[in-house]
């Protein structure tokens, strides 16, 4: 089955799961938009993909209402809508500095309200299109050290919950994707000695686009993808 849109907006984009998602939707012939706070490092991947760049604060409202309708005016509004920013701070719950706890907050969580909000907007007119969120093992287990992404995760995923359930029964695909385990990447590169013990960002990518390619009367809500050897 053929995916049923064509353009695509990409927030939070860079390497990993976001450049093979730009890669695996040019080849599907779907037109590409991608957003980042720094647009520089973008430039491959959009020469590349033949993607519009442009730069954005996800977590700022001004800002994401700016990309969105620099992206109308530059290639129509967007069929698919892929929230994939997320920010970390790392510490003891004692140590960690409130001020950037909410700063990670603001781009994990209200940045996917912001990108949402914004896609409702224009896709409810016309009942269609797609909503995608990425999440984490975050998104469902809290770790030490690492409360201020759960709570990112956490908050991101109940807001996709209820966005499907309000945009769903109005034409509106929304998803949440749990990617529970280590991304492949060329810091992180595939061991020899434990092969596929890490996510492909290409296989991730195709998930994604076969997710794009349901038909309404069986969506999926939630995907969680993770390594074979990964543990539940």
């Amino acid at each position: 089955m053929s995916i049923p849109y064509k353009s695509a907006l990409i927030i939070g984009a860079g390497s990993g799961i976001s450049a093979s998602l730009a890669r695996a939707l040019h080849s599907a012939g779907i037109n590409v938009a991608l957003a980042a706070r720094d647009t520089e490092k973008l430039k491959p991947l959009a020469e590349a993909t033949n993607a519009l760049a442009v730069p954005v604060d996800a977590s700022d409202p001004a800002s994401v209402l700016a990309l969105f309708t620099e992206v109308d005016r530059e290639m129509g509004e967007p069929d698919i809508v892929v929230y994939n920013a997320s920010a970390r701070v790392r510490g003891s719950v004692v140590e960690l500095d409130p001020a950037a706890v909410q700063a990670a907050f603001a781009t994990t969580a209200f940045g996917g309200f912001l990108a949402g909000q914004q896609a409702a907007k224009r896709m409810l007119p016309k009942r269609n299109g797609a909503i995608l969120f990425t999440g984490a093992t975050a998104s469902i287990k809290g770790f030490p050290n690492s409360g201020a992404f759960a709570m990112g995760k956490f908050a991101l995923r109940g807001l996709a919950q209820s966005m499907a359930r309000e945009l769903g029964p109005q034409g509106i695909h929304v998803a949440h994707f749990i990617i529970d385990g280590a991304v492949r990447s060329e810091r992180r590169p595939e061991s020899a000695e434990h092969p596929d013990s890490t996510l492909d960002p290409d296989a991730i990518a195709e998930t994604y686009l076969s997710v794009l390619r349901q038909p309404r009367s069986a969506w999926s809500q939630e995907i969680e993808l993770r390594p074979w050897v990964e543990k539940f």
